[in-house]
């Protein structure tokens, strides 16, 4: 495995799976700041072609296969469905997942049952041999895709992982995108912190001074 050393002079490629609320504020997010990435949902890069007229030439449609593909890859699908949506992809061999899933979805928002464990617990599960981030969960859509810029601050992203050389690409995503990147630590503190519903952060909109 290369680590982030290595990989300075090399543009990290990115990989969106999942379409809905958050991939596409993230995809928005990205846009604003002229960075390429790759979207994919469950019914094909033909089902997106609209959507990616919209988000502007960084963003292209792509199959399942190709998001997974890319250096780090945002994970953001309704929780029911994410073992079909992460099945039968490539190995992942160190390459970054970030995790921005929540254990809750429409329409009835009845919490999953996770028996104890954290949601990025069970999304590692799902994504054998990546190293795994949790961000960009606890942020209400409209402010990932809003302007990072807020009263006179920088509006705060939380993030956690175990491998340190990902939640550094991770926190350089942040910071290119213009928010301010907290590390919450390990993911057995930090996505529990973060988690939704049941932390205590996702309730707060944070903003950074100075």
């Amino acid at each position: 495995m290369k680590n982030s050393s290595n990989r300075k002079d090399k543009t990290m490629t990115i990989g969106i799976i999942g379409a809905g609320n958050i991939g596409i504020a993230f995809a928005q997010a990205l846009t604003k700041a002229g960075i390429a990435a790759t979207i994919a949902n469950s019914r094909g890069p033909d089902s997106l072609q609209e959507l990616v007229g919209k988000l502007g030439p960084t963003i292209e449609a792509g199959t399942r296969e190709a998001a997974a593909s890319a250096d780090i890859v945002l994970v953001a699908v309704n929780w029911s469905k994410l073992p079909s949506a992460l099945a039968g992809l490539p190995a992942w061999n160190g390459r970054i997942v970030i995790d921005a899933n929540n254990p809750i979805e429409a329409p009835l928002f009845k919490p999953a049952e996770l028996d104890g464990r954290t949601s990025s617990e069970i999304v590692a599960d799902l994504v054998p041999g990546a190293r795994l981030v949790k961000a960009f969960n606890h942020l209400q859509s409209h402010l990932v895709s809003g302007n990072p810029r807020s009263e006179g601050g920088r509006r705060v992203l939380f993030y956690s992982g175990d491998d340190t050389g990902a939640k550094a690409e991770v926190a350089g995503l942040i910071e290119r995108l213009g928010f301010f990147g907290l590390d919450l630590g390990p993911l057995a503190i930090g996505a529990r912190l973060v988690q939704f519903p049941g932390g205590p952060l996702p309730t707060h909109n944070l903003v950074k001074f100075g």
